[in-house]
């Protein structure tokens, strides 16, 4: 078995290739992406060292000293009092105590916090008692705290919400009302979005992070990108972190636009342009993960995309290195194998600013 090299599946399996295979997924992989975003495959030199990543025989890998780069997330302190069904540990602490551990035990660079539910709609109605907490947690850490919270436009259809639900509306033929019934509630997520933003401004908020933009569609998208721009000049001095749902814009719209540019079918080299546009100080792309491919070929095509990205981004870089995506498989608990060569790949290979 000399010739085997230990990977994963996209999703999570342990599985052994050889070398040979490795570097043929690893092309694939990059070809894939390359012809889905119309962009520049990966050189042979890269997609050596992607190769001697994957081949290194160790557990674990890592960027040299000096190459280090910071992190921000989505809340990843509330895994640890978070129950086991939302992919926590659920241990006997608060959430208060899970932020300072992640600062303190876990020397995390930024630490994120937000509403259980960590979407948008239901922070409307409690958002005196965020801000309380969010003053409280801030005041206890010397490292940024980011709030966070997912756009969630799904959330304002019915049953859930007032508007027509525009997943309904279309297959039964209902294109136009389905498109006006996205236009009025992207316009009511924007006016949430900046609500919640400004007044947690008021009590000194460092960051405020827009999770899985985009999940419901482009004018989901489009909802976010309109409360950043509003949110950037109430709150000159509040970072904002767009991190994206998927490689691929959905088009459940389809003809919804941002400064003339048509969002649906956007990747992310054209995503972070329009972030850049409303106002973003941070872009998270998001590269899906194909459960049926290896990781190699998973990898490559998140590296591709990320190194097309950061080439033409003037703001800094996060790739989303969570489950599912960027070359991590889908499984609740990622493997420290696959992070770790994931994270020296994006930085090394990809060139990300952060992760």
């Amino acid at each position: 078995m000399t010739d085997q090299i230990l990977v994963r599946m996209g999703d999570g399996e342990r599985i052994s290739m050889s070398a040979d295979d490795i570097k043929e997924d690893l092309w694939v992989g990059t070809q894939d992406a390359a012809d889905k975003g119309q962009i520049a495959e990966l050189t042979s030199e890269e997609l050596d060292n992607l190769f001697a990543i994957y081949a290194d025989p160790n557990r674990t890998v890592s960027v040299a000293p000096g190459n280090e780069v910071i992190t921000t997330d989505d809340g990843a302190s509330g895994m640890m009092v978070a129950d086991r069904p939302d992919g926590g540990t659920g241990l006997p602490m608060g959430y208060f105590n899970a932020v300072m551990a992640y600062e303190r035990v876990c020397c995390a660079d930024t630490s994120g916090m937000g509403h259980y539910d960590y979407s948008c709609k239901p922070v409307k109605s409690i958002i005196n008692y965020e801000k309380q907490r969010y003053y409280m947690y801030s005041q206890s850490l010397t490292i940024p705290l980011i709030y966070g919270t997912q756009p969630n436009l799904g959330l304002y259809y019915q049953p859930d919400g007032p508007f027509p639900n525009a997943s309904e509306l279309i297959p039964q033929g209902k294109i136009e009302e389905a498109r006006k019934s996205q236009e009025e509630a992207a316009k009511a997520l924007t006016d949430d979005l900046v609500f919640i933003a400004t007044e947690l401004y008021d009590v000194g908020c460092d960051g405020f992070n827009f999770d899985t933009s985009g999940s419901a569609g482009d004018a989901d998208l489009y909802a976010t990108l309109k409360a950043m721009e509003k949110i950037k000049k109430l709150c000159p001095n509040m970072a904002l972190e767009l991190g994206m749902a998927s490689e691929f814009v959905l088009g459940m719209h389809g003809q919804i636009e941002y400064n003339g540019k048509r969002l649906a079918g956007l990747y992310p080299h054209e995503q972070v342009k329009i972030a850049e546009e409303a106002g973003a100080d941070i872009f998270g792309c998001a590269i899906n993960v194909n459960a049926s491919e290896s990781a190699p070929w998973n990898l490559a095509r998140a590296v591709t995309f990320v190194k097309a990205t950061t080439a033409v981004a003037k703001i800094p870089v996060h790739p989303n290195v969570g489950m599912g995506v960027c070359g991590i498989p889908m499984v609740e608990m990622p493997t420290i194998d696959s992070v770790s060569r994931a994270s020296k790949s994006l930085v090394e290979i990809g060139m990300a600013d952060g992760l």
